[in-house]
């Protein structure tokens, strides 16, 4: 396998820049350019040399992690040089003219780890989260993924099926020792109402973990010229969203994302919902209903002195606040409204942001959640699918062999949630989302 080596920090100018190598020829590149390898995993001072003329390319810090025990699991150096442009270029350069040497694509450096057993796929897609987390509990949740929890919750599980499948194998084994028979079978259903159990709470904290990853969304609904532009602008504190008196200037589904107490929000500013002949606005109206079925949260405005939201938005399954725009220029509403804000001189803006805070909070925070991605909510789904068909079966000493078969289906689905799978185009997907370095 080739000897890979790219540049493992963000380009530009910067104190510090570190450049890995990993593979065979790792060591060799480091006697190249540093000299004698270093002490394993103790950083050492070095001056690196350009192997072909000599030249002295910078003042270094060297650090040597023999394999298995690196991050990939191979041999692996890192060149921790000055992080100029001109400085990186040419320690770069120069170890790529080390033979053997090539330089890294999109996650190659994870990619091997993977491969080489350092890390399972869920602490892959952890480690990928935790390089885009923006927020605390994205942060929190994608080291908790990145630290193994997955793995251990699935070995508890799989722990579970696999004890209850060899209760039930065994009277198929055995199946002249009835009473026996019936006591393992008793105590196999045990077993398997205890995971379904835990593979049902799973399953039901899914949506709180993708909200965390994804981030609680917010849909700004209302008439047309109601303020939901300007109520974007204002609560992220810039103009993303066209303000214009002209009805029907929104028509595409807008995304601002926020980070409110720790929590992940999006915002999503839409097209006004009314009745029109143009074609354009009624497919901007036409997304706008889709986003707003899809929210967690529908924020109505209104500068009318009716609270009462469009009938298609009170039937949707997400909770809605009734606001009262514009407060600064209309006249006092006796309408039930949960806020009366103007976005223009911030008046009643504090109390809602809070209110949104602690909305946020209470449907994305807390601990952190295992199913975050829909690749792990289709595993548990199909788990608990082919746990439901065997507690469903009315005979198990009868069809005892189509317990089992339930239960041998329960842990290969089980198996994909951390293991390989054998889809080598998600995996080529999911490792060309990280950056060269990683």
């Amino acid at each position: 396998m080739r000897t890979i080596a790219a540049l493992s920090t963000a380009v530009g100018m910067a104190a510090i820049a570190v450049i890995r190598v990993s593979g065979l020829q790792a060591g060799e590149a480091v006697r190249s350019l540093a000299g004698p390898l270093p002490t394993p995993r103790r950083a050492v001072r070095r001056s690196l040399r350009h192997p072909g003329d000599g030249a002295v390319l910078d003042d270094a810090l060297v650090l040597w992690f023999p394999g298995p025990h690196s991050f990939t699991g191979e041999d692996l150096a890192e060149f921790h040089v000055h992080g100029g442009r001109a400085v990186i270029s040419a320690v770069l350069s120069a170890i790529l003219q080390v033979p053997g040497v090539v330089l890294a694509g999109p996650g190659e450096f994870t990619r091997r780890a993977f491969e080489n057993g350092r890390l399972d796929l869920a602490a892959v897609e952890g480690l990928a989260d935790l390089l885009a987390a923006e927020t605390e509990a994205q942060r929190r949740q994608a080291m908790t993924h990145y630290s193994g929890a997955m793995a251990e919750a699935v070995e508890s599980i799989r722990d579970g099926l696999i004890g209850a499948q060899a209760l039930v194998e065994a009277t198929i084994d055995f199946p002249d020792e009835g009473d026996v028979a019936e006591t393992a079978l008793v105590a196999a259903r045990e077993r398997l109402d205890a995971v379904k159990e835990e593979v049902g709470r799973l399953l039901d904290d899914s949506r709180r973990g993708r909200r965390i990853r994804e981030g609680l969304t917010v849909a700004v609904a209302g008439p047309p010229n109601a303020g939901k532009s300007t109520l974007i602008n204002a609560l992220a504190q810039r103009d993303v969203a066209i303000v214009s008196s002209r009805a029907g200037t929104t028509r595409d589904v807008l995304e601002v994302h926020l980070d409110l107490g720790g929590a992940a929000v999006v915002l999503l500013d839409m097209a006004g919902l009314r009745d029109s002949d143009d074609e354009i606005e009624q497919e901007g109206v036409r997304r706008a209903r889709r986003r707003i079925a899809e929210a967690d949260l529908v924020l109505w405005l209104s500068d009318e002195d009716q609270a009462t939201a469009d009938p298609s938005v009170a039937a949707a399954d997400a909770a809605v606040w009734s606001i009262r725009t514009q407060i600064d220029r209309l006249p006092p509403s006796s309408g039930s409204w949960r806020h009366r804000i103007s976005s223009l001189t911030g008046e009643g803006l504090d109390g809602l942001i809070r209110d949104l805070a602690d909305f946020a909070a209470q449907h994305g925070g807390g601990e952190p959640a295992l199913i975050v991605r829909e690749r792990h909510l289709a595993v548990f789904r199909e788990v608990n699918e082919a746990l439901s068909a065997a507690l469903a079966r009315p005979d198990w000493l009868g069809e005892a062999e189509l317990v089992a078969e339930d239960l041998r289906a329960a842990v290969a689905a089980l198996g994909r949630a951390t293991g390989r799978i054998g889809a080598e185009q998600m995996l080529d997907a999911l490792f060309s989302s990280f950056c060269i370095g990683k």
